[in-house]
């Protein structure tokens, strides 16, 4: 007993940090439907982190069911490895579920992962904010409440508006938090990462519905976002993270199987990625979808071109992370 009680364990060891492997380059990976995807690039490494879509097939499931946040890492940008689960919902013990779309940032030596919840006490959506000291984790809840939650917003009557938060880091360590449905709304935050500083703001996006993600190039500030519904990826761009923002167009078509998109873009080795989701794998549907990653280059305006899904994904580009 003793001897397969050791066996069970290394095989359960040698599972959760496993290399998936690869069925034709995008989706990325097979064995999960995934969704909502948030990338970190440390140490030669990208860690993705996304939500596990765990409903099945209509019309067994009408609705989302996640529970937690996987996470993967690659060297290469063609072989991940899986590390199992990042954190669940109930790491936040004043949530009652949803784990939704998440963004993550490292500071000094810590992880902040910025994650959509259920908030118990508005009965709405709402952000929690989680902290690691290590990209896997375990990550603990960081302030013990939301930082955003349903009744601090009044823009909309809508209980799912205080979703998909992006975090934005600027060059002075001044940290920027982004979010909603609907309308789009930021608050800097004190550079404790757990705490506002300041009022929070909205501003005016044509057709805004969702995802926002800000990144930042040559100077330039770039905010990606979900148009419309169902939604395509389009961009805009300031001189300064508060804006005012200049659309600039259509970066990806809408998904087939699915009403929604969710991007995150990456520098890695040299290169750069655009992260988003589709249902491409067998019985995807709106509610199991998968991750996909493309490369891509910017025009040398600065600007980003239109950028086709594919089922090749990216081309190999290691790093020295490769070799440890």
């Amino acid at each position: 007993m003793k001897k397969q009680s050791l066996g069970a364990l290394a095989l359960a060891v040698a599972a959760a940090c496993a290399v998936v492997p690869a069925i034709a380059g995008n989706p990325l990976f097979s064995d999960k439907f995934t969704a909502d995807p948030a990338v970190l690039v440390d140490k030669g490494r990208v860690y993705l982190y996304t939500g596990h879509d765990e409903a099945r097939p209509k019309p067994q499931d009408k609705d989302f069911v996640l529970n937690e946040w996987l996470v993967y890492s690659t060297c290469d940008m063609k072989n991940w490895t899986a590390h199992g689960t990042a954190l669940r919902y109930d790491v936040f013990k004043w949530s009652g579920g949803s784990a939704w779309a998440s963004d993550i940032t490292k500071v000094g030596n810590k992880y902040y992962f910025y994650a959509t919840v259920h908030d118990n006490s508005t009965n709405a959506k709402g952000i929690g904010v989680a902290v690691a000291d290590s990209p896997t984790g375990p990550f603990r809840d960081a302030i013990g409440k939301a930082l955003i939650t349903n009744d601090m917003t009044m823009e909309t009557d809508i209980a799912w508006d205080d979703i998909d938060p992006g975090i934005f880091v600027d060059d002075d360590g001044t940290p920027w938090l982004f979010w909603g449905n609907q309308t789009l709304k930021f608050v800097k935050l004190k550079k404790n990462m757990i705490e506002m500083d300041g009022d929070i703001q909205t501003t005016s996006l044509p057709h805004y519905t969702e995802a926002p993600y800000v990144h930042k190039r040559n100077g330039i500030y770039y905010l990606s976002y979900s148009r419309e519904f169902p939604e395509h990826t389009v961009y805009a761009t300031a001189k300064k993270v508060t804006g005012p923002w200049h659309y600039r167009g259509k970066i990806m078509d809408q998904n087939k199987k699915t009403p929604t998109i969710h991007q995150a873009f990456a520098e890695f080795n040299g290169k750069s990625y655009i992260f988003y989701h589709n249902a491409e794998l067998p019985t995807g549907d709106e509610f199991r979808r998968s991750v996909a990653v493309e490369e891509f280059k910017y025009n040398a305006d600065g600007t980003i071109p239109f950028i086709p899904q594919t089922t090749e994904g990216p081309a190999a580009n290691p790093t020295a992370a490769c070799k440890k």
